[in-house]
């Protein structure tokens, strides 16, 4: 009988982290997850794993190296996916020094961490790096893995120095290390200040008349939205390869912020018109307009798609803010 893999997941307690976690423990693996101390309960999403034999917590920061090397040693991982960092495009404007500390120099310190620990320990541990869409910035769509970066804000800026520092890391030392370039990603486990759950959440306390109107900056804004559970899956076969690569996930599909209003206020029975206002505060700096993806490469090495679309996305958000109150 074979030893059960080990895990390391930063950002355990975000979106992805979670679903990831519950994914991989499904696969019989046991997962460390890396989280940062904080006086407030960040747990919420991952609750539910809390006492499972398999799911065990280190607290650790992407900017303290000496944790990142104690958490590598105590997970003694076979994978790690990297999925911490500021992860929020509009807030990297208002904080972009630490933006790029942490999505940028972060995945770099963890990089260097993992060279050495594989050194150390003869091991083979591989690395997963969370890219962004938001790399692409102005490049026309389709954008897949031969498209031009043009980052347009602070978070794509650090965003590409992460990427640059896993093929640099690959080519130098022969790191087995890949980045998913993942397109838009949602779920009822979105973070409140994110576009798609603001509008999920907005709607729901307008049908129950507890709010009047929703506050938006850009709506003609165009993202290829998928749902974050089919898009952790993706993250888990990039590691299964013979070879390291990069890949775009997505949906191949793209939609305007204003058109994903119409979908979610439509599934409430509301007009989304009567009660959207657009905010010129919550515009950014530079826009990104018009994010679209092409995953055939994923498709045909990974043998990934996507199972839910956009209307059943919007469907399982609803559903779950409505039963959240």
């Amino acid at each position: 009988m074979s030893a059960q893999k080990r895990a390391l997941i930063t950002g355990v307690n975000g979106q992805d982290g979670s679903y990831l976690s519950e994914l991989l423990i499904e696969k019989d693996y046991v997962v460390y997850g890396m989280i940062r101390r904080s006086s407030t309960n960040n747990l919420i999403r991952i609750e539910h794993l809390i006492n499972n034999p398999n799911f065990h917590l280190i607290y650790g920061d992407l900017l303290d190296t000496s944790s990142l090397t104690k958490m590598l040693y105590i997970g003694a991982p076979d994978e790690i996916y990297n999925l911490a960092a500021q992860s929020h495009v509009r807030i990297s404007f208002d904080i972009p020094e630490y933006t790029c500390n942490v999505t940028g120099l972060g995945a770099l310190a963890l990089l260097e961490a993992t060279k050495n620990y594989n050194k150390q320990t003869n091991k083979k541990t591989r690395f997963y790096q969370a890219s962004s869409s938001e790399m692409f910035g102005s490049t026309n769509p389709p954008q897949n893995e031969m498209s031009v970066f043009n980052p347009r804000s602070p978070y794509a800026v650090a965003k590409v120095m992460a990427h640059n520092a896993v093929t640099n890391y690959r080519d130098a030392y022969d790191l087995y290390a890949v980045s998913g370039i993942l397109f838009n990603h949602e779920s009822p486990r979105r973070g409140d200040d994110f576009v798609t759950k603001k509008i999920v959440r907005a709607a729901v306390n307008i049908k129950r008349g507890i709010q009047n109107e929703l506050r938006l900056g850009n709506l003609e804004a165009k993202r290829d939205w998928g749902y974050a559970k089919d898009y952790v899956e993706a993250m888990w076969l990039m590691l299964q390869q013979d070879r390291p690569d990069d890949y775009v996930i997505c949906t191949g599909k793209s939609i305007s912020v204003e058109h994903f209003c119409e979908i979610v206020f439509k599934q409430l029975d509301l007009d989304y018109r009567k009660y959207v206002v657009i905010d010129q505060n919550l515009f950014r700096p530079t826009e990104v307009d018009y994010l679209q993806g092409d995953a055939t490469k994923a498709k045909t090495y990974l043998g990934w798609q996507p199972k839910t679309n956009i209307e059943e996305l919007a469907q399982l958000m609803v559903e779950s803010e409505l039963l959240d109150k």
